[in-house]
């Protein structure tokens, strides 16, 4: 365990008798056993206790009894919900106003917390996120919080990402590729031979593009990855550390989402293919239907498969796994927990393009309204020639939205990885070492 963005070893694993994904607070520094008798000597683990600090042997009736205090004890916390009000069976839930187990009134048995304290310690949090199991709102926070705290790291990546990525995009399109597809598209008075060129013309288009930017996003991902992890831990990370953090596992990530997307292809052709087979032999609207049928059926499959391996991005990056094994890893962390997943990247996918949206529809209008066919045109798709002052316009609004999906979808599958982990494998005892948390895990937190 060190303080890298490796510590997320797979090696991590729930306690003997410990359920996964119970991460309790740890038991209170200095309580009392009240099976061992004052003269003993302490228990090893056991804090002692404060100097002048006694417990008396006759505790007062329940519902009367305060938290003990004494020479250089901070006084109790402030009443929490349910202060004072002992559960059924005494404050600590047992008969005789003990706490079950042996724990003493305002204790719960088992290092759980009674009602006269109101609540567990809050988690450690060295970083942007408690060290704990995380809800939907701390997730996407601690996103947004290692893009508010690091932004100089995490603006710079996604900056030079982006701006390199959309400079390759404008020159293929204003010099390589034919966009004189959308003429043909928009023609109604087109023969089948041109719609289909023009269609050919425009999936060759639209691929060279997607894969010029999967290349970037690729890159991205890697870097925001490590800085993201650092930021769990509280500790800051360069551009420069985080690209040479990253370097060697950026090829295999690159083979990691081309599988990705290998197979999702393969899984919509196999949908759509028995379709397609009808209406080439058959042809008619039975055809058509059974296509459409098959696509829909193949695509929540391919949607199924791919929050499955949805973790195998972070898993590949931080545990410097092969990518069969971050795939079979993803799956595995995924695994009960499906609906949370897709329901978290699912919400976080729509916040950061509804924001990057707002910033590149407007670019995309100044952009029409600076080229020669002007708004009225791009709405009437009439605007065959794309110029370059359309092109450079709409790409620098690209580059600002880039600039914000990037942080915001790569921060919250890490932190989803994060999350998953500490509900299985009480990754937040390895965090916290990591980080330089004192004392942490000690008493009944799982995995110690």
């Amino acid at each position: 365990m060190n303080d890298t963005p490796g510590w997320a070893s797979p090696g991590s694993a729930p306690s003997d008798g410990q359920e996964p994904g119970t991460s309790g607070p740890a038991e209170p520094a200095g309580r009392p056993n009240p099976e061992q008798p004052e003269d003993q000597p302490r228990q090893p683990g056991r804090a002692p206790q404060g100097p002048g600090v006694k417990w008396s042997k006759e505790q007062p009736a329940a519902g009367q009894w305060s938290a003990p205090t004494g020479p250089g004890q901070a006084p109790p916390p402030p009443p929490g919900p349910g202060w004072g009000t002992p559960p059924p069976g005494g404050p600590g839930g047992a008969p005789g106003g003990h706490g079950g187990h042996g724990g003493y009134g305002g204790y719960g048995g088992h290092g759980a917390w009674g009602g006269g304290w109101g609540g567990p310690p809050p988690a450690a949090k060295p970083g942007v996120i408690p060290l704990r199991p995380l809800g939907v709102g701390e997730i996407l926070d601690g996103a947004v919080s290692t893009m508010r705290t690091y932004w100089r790291t995490v603006l710079g990546i996604s900056l030079t990402v982006a701006v390199l990525t959309e400079i390759v995009v404008v020159l293929l399109q204003g010099l390589v590729l034919d966009n004189s597809s959308t003429e043909a598209l928009n023609d109604p008075s087109a023969t089948l031979g041109e719609l289909t060129s023009a269609m050919a013309d425009a999936l060759l288009n639209s691929g060279v593009v997607f894969l010029v930017t999967l290349v970037g996003t690729v890159a991205a991902t890697a870097l925001l990855t490590t800085v993201t992890s650092r930021a769990v831990l509280g500790k800051p990370v360069t551009t420069g550390e985080a690209w040479r953090d990253a370097r060697p596992q950026v090829v295999k990530l690159f083979g990691l989402i081309c599988l990705l997307l290998l197979i999702t292809a393969g899984i919509i052709t196999v949908g759509a293919l028995p379709g397609v087979l009808v209406t080439i032999a058959a042809g008619g609207e039975v055809g058509l239907a059974l296509t459409v049928l098959g696509v829909i059926c193949a695509g929540v499959a391919a949607l199924w498969l791919m929050i499955r391996l949805s973790l195998s991005s972070p898993t590949l990056m931080l545990e410097k796994q092969g990518i069969v094994k971050a795939m079979s890893r993803s799956a595995k962390l995924v695994r009960g927990s499906w609906w949370r997943v897709f329901g978290i990247q699912l919400l976080a996918t729509i916040i950061a393009n509804v924001v990057a949206s707002i910033i590149v529809i407007p670019f995309t209008f100044l952009a029409a309204a600076l080229s020669g066919d002007g708004v009225s045109g791009f709405l009437d798709g009439a605007g065959g020639d794309i110029g370059w002052t359309f092109l450079i316009v709409s790409g620098i609004g690209s580059v600002i939205g880039a600039m914000i999906t990037f942080p915001i979808t790569a921060g919250v599958t890490v932190l989803l990885y994060v999350d998953q982990r500490i509900r299985r494998e009480a990754l937040d005892l390895e965090l916290a070492r990591a980080a330089g948390v004192q004392d942490y895990g000690t008493g009944t937190t799982p995995g110690s």
